[in-house]
């Protein structure tokens, strides 16, 4: 069994802070790149064959900018083409304000089954100087209609260390989040990535951005008020209530297998991790010549894969189990990995309990430290 990610790079405004592979839908080839993504499903499957999709996620770019015909094209080709059951998890990435009645009617048609909304904040001010072109009230309307569809199982992201963003603002964000009462929720700092407006900047100074300690109070309060509301942290960034995990989501914690599909996706097969072009032409253009439109691959050593098991199963509350970690690589945690955990735990940076090794507080705190320390091959 394995697990797929569908890469849609298209859409109707780019923000300020993205650096995913995306462009502006106006006059791109969108019809054509929904087949060549069918065509990219089929010669990969071909290359690795697989019986079940354990779960489907798309992202981008926007999923909900295509149209509902162009929608009903994609995910009737991917029905036919990755089998699932309809108990498993098939997630599509919306924008508030994209979601029609007719797109919703689509998705549930051919066995969508989860949302992942991207709001970043209620705060009108801040989206717009985000660049985002939704605002809070679109949030609130685009939920009244999934509820009208008895759509429920809706996941949102938000942001928190925004440009002048003080934690008044973000309480409020938290009180409106919550006020939904939604089954998941995800938790991210604004990263400054390259190339993106918001890097160019804040190297202009330009930007004003909270310092550090303020960015570590929103963490710390964002996670005691989804506790309160009982929206458990089961990973560095997300929280959901028992039973709703992101199943996808846990695929790459849990270092698991999946197709990469559509243009600038990666995947993950066997021991090989490959890249496909971004660029939609470049994309494009091996598929018209029926060959996969991969970039680069890489061939993971057992170290790797090792190292791999750790720096993603450390980011999960529960931490990586120490028996599957021997039954995968065939050799104990111990054997492996033994003086580097004594001297973390001595540092009071990780715990082991239970047949688990997590991070501790402290740890989840300076997580790239810890993860530098299991690092084999350096």
């Amino acid at each position: 069994m394995t697990s797929a990610y569908i890469h849609i790079p298209f859409c109707e405004h780019i923000c300020f802070y993205c650096d995913f592979n995306k462009v502006f839908i106006e006059g791109q080839p969108v019809d054509e790149y929904i087949e060549a993504l069918l065509k990219e499903i089929t010669l990969t499957k071909e290359a690795y064959p697989s019986d079940t999709t354990e779960t489907i996620y798309i992202g981008g770019g926007t999923p909900t900018s295509l149209s509902a015909k162009q929608l009903d094209r994609l995910l009737s080709g991917i029905k036919e083409l990755l089998p699932f059951n309809p108990s498993d998890e098939f997630t599509v990435e919306a924008n508030p304000g994209d979601l029609t009645m007719d797109k919703i009617k689509v998705l549930q048609t051919h066995g969508v089954n989860r949302l992942s909304m991207g709001v970043q904040t209620f705060d009108d001010r801040l989206l717009k100087k985000i660049g985002r072109k939704h605002s809070a009230q679109d949030v609130f309307d685009t939920m009244a209609l999934l509820e009208r569809a008895d759509f429920s199982n809706v996941s949102i992201d938000l942001i928190y260390a925004l440009p002048n963003q003080t934690m008044e603002s973000f309480e409020d964000t938290l009180d409106k989040a919550l006020a939904l009462d939604l089954p998941h929720y995800s938790m991210y700092s604004l990263i400054l990535e390259n190339k993106t407006m918001f890097y160019n900047w804040a190297r202009q100074g330009r930007l004003h951005l909270p310092g550090i300690d303020v960015e570590g109070d929103m963490f710390e309060r964002a996670i005691e008020r989804m506790t309160l509301a009982g929206k458990h942290q089961y990973e560095v960034s997300n929280f959901a209530e028992v039973g709703k995990e992101s199943k996808h989501n846990l695929v790459y914690w849990n270092n698991d297998h999946y197709y990469g599909l559509g243009a600038g996706a990666s995947g993950y097969l066997g021991n090989i991790r490959y890249k496909n072009h971004g660029p939609i032409q470049h994309y494009l253009e091996p598929l018209r010549q029926n060959k996969l439109p991969t970039i680069t691959t890489e061939n993971l050593t057992i170290k790797h894969q090792m190292e791999e098991e750790m720096f993603l199963g450390l980011r999960k509350k529960q931490g990586v189990s120490l028996p599957n970690f021997e039954q995968k690589f065939g050799q104990s945690f111990e054997s492996v990995y033994g003086s580097i955990a004594d001297g973390l735990i001595e540092e009071e940076m990780i715990q082991i309990r239970d047949g688990f090794i997590s991070l501790t507080d402290k740890g989840l705190i300076l997580g790239n430290d810890v993860f530098e320390k299991f690092l084999l091959e350096k």
